[in-house]
């Protein structure tokens, strides 16, 4: 549970990508995707109201079923990080319960399982985006100051370039034990603050075993081609989704958020997801009425 929200960490079913280095930049407005998604609508001010069917015999009114939040990202990725914070910010004191799934995206599915000691990483990218040596150390400094604001502490003179497709499937794995969102957050902290190499398996196993998953069963995963398919299919996803840029959030596969979005907006999208699904929705105060003890007068 995060924040007084019961968050289930589940497997479903198959979307995304992988990494690279951090590549800090500056927050983009929400990406232009070919997507059937919905944008956040704001709140209708003249909702037309149906009339209630007259109730049968016997009326049940079903369940609204958790809220589902699939977030595609990269471990490699910092505003993955910070959009992680502005999620569980957003999931504080939610009355309903919110059912969080990580998706895998890479943001550069060709890295090597490592590069060579001593990269410069500034140099790497200013390579990468075509700027300068002042214009990549400029990208880092904001992104060190944007993860201030949010209680991250990155450590990009620390960061250890490498594939993270494994990592991928590790969560995968995780997912299937109830801890995807425990070493989605290890992984994170082992990258961008520790300077770990989280394509290496025996980090992966480490990681996976301070979370509290079995090493074996971890090594297992690592050493097989276990949700390979998986991690491919929503690689796969995203690209139909018309994804190209994360985090992305999807709630309710209905409504997509890109980007590191401020914690209100996700939160805006998540209500008006649960509004949506609720099977009765009251409309205006409470007025007079009767109730066991009495009737109002």
């Amino acid at each position: 549970s995060t924040s007084g929200v019961g968050v289930r960490r589940q497997q479903g079913p198959p979307p995304p990508n992988e990494a690279d280095p951090p590549v800090p930049q500056p927050p983009r407005g929400p990406t232009k995707n070919r997507s059937a998604l919905s944008n956040v609508p704001a709140p209708s001010k003249n909702r037309q109201l149906r009339p209630l069917a007259p109730p049968e015999p016997s009326v049940t009114l079903p369940p609204v079923e958790p809220i589902r939040v699939d977030i595609w990202s990269d471990v490699a990725c910092p505003w993955c990080w910070v959009g992680k914070r502005h999620l569980e910010e957003a999931l504080t004191d939610l009355p309903f319960t919110v059912d969080i799934t990580w998706r895998s995206f890479e943001l550069d599915p060709s890295t090597p399982k490592s590069v060579p000691e001593g990269t410069d990483l500034v140099q790497r990218l200013a390579d990468k985006y075509g700027t300068s040596r002042a214009g990549a150390q400029a990208m880092i400094d904001r992104m060190d100051s944007v993860g201030t604001d949010n209680g991250l502490d990155f450590r990009f003179d620390k960061v250890k370039p490498g594939n993270t497709f494994d990592a991928h499937r590790l969560l995968h794995f995780a997912s299937t034990k109830g801890k995807q969102d425990a070493l989605k957050e290890r992984l994170f902290l082992a990258y961008m603050h520790e300077g770990k190499l989280v394509s290496d398996h025996e980090t992966l196993v480490q990681l996976a075993v301070e979370v509290g998953l079995d090493a074996d069963q971890a090594q297992a995963v690592l050493s097989s081609n276990d949700f390979h398919a998986e991690v491919r299919a929503e690689q796969a996803q995203a690209m139909e989704l018309g994804i190209r840029g994360v985090p992305f959030f999807v709630v309710q596969g209905r409504y997509g958020l890109s980007g590191a979005q401020p914690a209100e907006l996700i939160r805006q999208a998540i209500e008006q997801a649960h509004q949506e699904a609720s099977p009765l929705q009251n409309v205006g105060a409470d007025a007079d009425a009767c109730g066991p003890d009495g009737c109002a007068i």
